[in-house]
């Protein structure tokens, strides 16, 4: 019965044809229920008319409820539970009948209707169950593809995730997995079997579970897994060659969106993963929703993502500014994709152009600002310091600007970890831009806020090592870094985003904040961690090669100037900076010489502005390379092609 009818209601395309069909199957099932109990219990007095009734009772339990709305292949527990209420109405209904049977002439024994009842439901209940099994059992009987090989598979979790993968690697056995058993640290768990399957141990018994079972895959189901875990995880799998797959983290949820139980291979973002971000949800929605949201750099990986963040708030509209227009366009299509009821505007827009942003701020009338805008890379910036100015800093000015007349109530500058004790031109101007940020605040009107959150890199953002290394082992390598001494500070798009939120949204006016980055990362340890996840062995598969340090780059990042750390309220994970005056020279002095100074001729303007950021930045150190002959002989080098920058391509330091 059940493959017929699974044929006949899979070539249905009308869904109220397949509905119609449902519904005579119900109807028959219990007329027929009705006819058998009938006959066992009163064999004296059947009345085919009574079966028509009940068969009528039937009909109209089953459109109460809705019955034939659901989907036979994927009956559920709530699918079950409605089926029991139809069920029981039924029953009362022919309790009813067999009260009203004497004042018709007719007699039926109450235990008939009790039959009728259970054997109906039962009916019901067989039709589904037998469908979806026999569907199940048409998935299980896939065959594998080709050359594909059926896995012994473990799965690391015995919560909600870890249920939802063994049902669906169950359903599709043409991706060859074999459910050999959970694993879990929950004592509760320990010894018992969820839906047949067993709970084999402890993470801690995992290395002898995978000997003892031939365990070939593990699959990691804990979706708020932190980075430490998943890379405990990683080591002990590394020497025995099991494949590791994971499920996607809570900060892939966004919007309206579910989480899914889809499985990917273990990331370099997964072994740096950290704790979930814990927003203060009530106060960010009091300063975002139906509020005007403007981001500059709206195309870039933190704008975008920040823009991401913020629509989750129900602002009344979000400006994405950029001059890519690329950039702003795939962000306008990731954003829709998720919230396509946000209201949205693009401005293509150079910061450089006070004239054109003072129209984008004068139409828009912006609340909050975001401003992510900037010129990143370091090596460039060595070699192009007027254009760093021009961008990070009088660009910077005229946001600021524009946001102080038109009244913004928030205005969250994105800085770096870079600002801090500067080496390198990007530095500089950003540390000039916190300046420019905070003498803002002095002119705010009373209840707004101005102010920089400042953290350091950002895994798989564009022109960053994530995205360079993935690329250097998908042609075969070498992975190439500068100095196996180097160390970075990392941090995932989603959580930065988060915690410029909280602190640029619910800071004081005038702070500069900065991001708990979690500790350093050594360059070449990241490089190793990718090429084993990517199956290759640094040293053997692929070489690891190291290039020196280029101009402008400092062995490690710092997130403080000396006494400048202190704690905040704002958030666990931010911390409050308190960075002196600015130099040597008054700030708006100095503004106007370093307008003068980028309009110099080549053979001048490196210097003088390099002299003119050391005035306004007394901790700034500049690289040798903007300096009288080195500079020479970078740009010689630079036009022959020979220097490092130029052929290592473009990278952020």
């Amino acid at each position: 019965m059940p493959p017929v009818v699974v044929s006949t209601l899979s070539r249905m395309r009308n869904p109220l044809v397949r509905r119609f069909v449902k519904l005579g199957l119900d109807t028959f099932l219990s007329g027929a229920a009705w006819v058998i109990c009938v006959h066992v219990f009163t064999p004296d007095d059947p009345r085919p008319g009574w079966a028509v009734l009940w068969m009528a009772l039937a009909l109209l339990v089953n459109l109460l409820f809705k019955l034939s709305w659901q989907h036979y292949r994927f009956i559920g527990f709530r699918d079950a539970i409605r089926l029991v209420g139809a069920t029981l109405a039924l029953g009362l209904s022919g309790a009813g009948m067999s009260l009203i049977a004497p004042a018709l002439n007719t007699h039926f024994d109450m235990e008939a209707v009790v039959a009728a009842t259970l054997s109906t439901g039962g009916a019901w209940i067989l039709l589904r169950g037998g469908i979806r099994a026999w569907h199940d059992q048409g998935l299980a009987r896939t065959t594998l593809t080709e050359g594909s090989t059926r896995h012994r598979t473990l799965i690391v979790g015995a919560g909600r995730a870890g249920l939802l993968i063994s049902q669906e690697l169950h359903r599709h056995q043409e991706l060859g997995s074999q459910i050999v058993g959970f694993v879990d640290d929950a004592l509760d768990k320990q010894g018992i079997r969820i839906q047949g399957i067993p709970v084999l141990g402890t993470s801690f018994q995992l290395a002898q579970i995978i000997q003892e079972e031939g365990i070939t895959q593990v699959i990691l189901a804990i979706p708020s897994a932190s980075g430490e875990v998943i890379r405990s995880l990683h080591d002990i799998l590394r020497p025995t060659g099991v494949l590791l797959k994971t499920v996607p983290g809570i900060y892939d949820l966004l919007g309206p969106r579910t989480w899914k139980p889809e499985l990917r291979s273990v990331s370099i973002e997964d072994l740096l993963r950290r704790d979930p971000v814990q927003l203060d949800q009530s106060s960010l929605s009091v300063a975002l929703e139906d509020a005007v949201v403007l981001i500059t750099g709206g195309g870039g990986s933190i704008g975008s993502e920040i823009a991401r963040q913020v629509a989750t708030f129900r602002p009344a509209r979000i400006i994405l500014l950029g001059r890519g227009e690329n950039s702003l366009w795939e962000s306008e299509r990731a954003l829709r994709a998720i919230f396509p009821a946000q209201p949205l505007a693009l401005e293509l827009c150079d910061i450089r152009n006070p004239h054109r942003l003072a129209q984008v701020f004068d139409r828009w009338q912006p609340d909050v600002v975001f401003h992510a805008a900037a010129h990143k890379h370091v090596p460039y910036l060595e070699v192009h310091p007027g254009e760093a100015v021009e961008n990070n800093i009088f660009g910077t000015q005229n946001v600021v600007e524009a946001s102080l007349r038109v009244g913004v109530q928030s205005f969250v500058n994105i800085s770096t970890d870079k600002a801090v004790n500067p080496t390198n031109v990007l530095g500089a101007t950003k540390r000039v831009a916190e300046h420019l940020v905070t003498a803002a605040s002095d002119r705010a009107p009373k209840g707004t806020r101005f102010v920089s959150v400042r953290f350091g890199n950002v895994l798989g953002s564009r022109g960053s090592v994530v995205p360079i290394f993935r690329e250097q082992i998908r042609t075969g390598g070498p992975i190439t870094v500068t100095d196996a001494a180097m160390t970075r500070y990392f941090m995932t798009i989603p959580e930065a985003s988060q915690l410029v939120l909280q602190a640029g949204i619910l800071g004081a006016n005038g702070q500069v904040y900065v991001l708990d980055m979690g500790n350093p990362v050594r360059i070449v340890d990241l490089a190793e961690d990718m090429a084993r996840l990517s199956g290759l062995t640094p040293g053997q598969d692929i070489e690891i090669q190291f290039t020196g340090m280029r101009p402008g780059e400092k062995l490690y990042e710092e997130l403080f100037t000396e006494g400048e750390q202190s704690r905040t309220d704002v958030h666990p994970k931010v911390f409050e900076a308190s960075p002196g005056p600015a130099g040597t020279c008054d700030l708006a002095t100095c503004m106007q010489s370093l307008r003068a100074a980028v309009l110099l001729p080549d053979g001048q303007r490196q210097t003088e502005v390099l002299r003119l950021l050391r005035d306004i930045i007394p901790t700034y150190v500049p690289s040798p390379i903007g300096l009288g002959r080195f500079g020479e002989d970078f740009l010689n080098r630079r036009k022959s092609g020979s220097h490092p920058v130029y052929a290592a391509g473009s990278r952020k330091g």
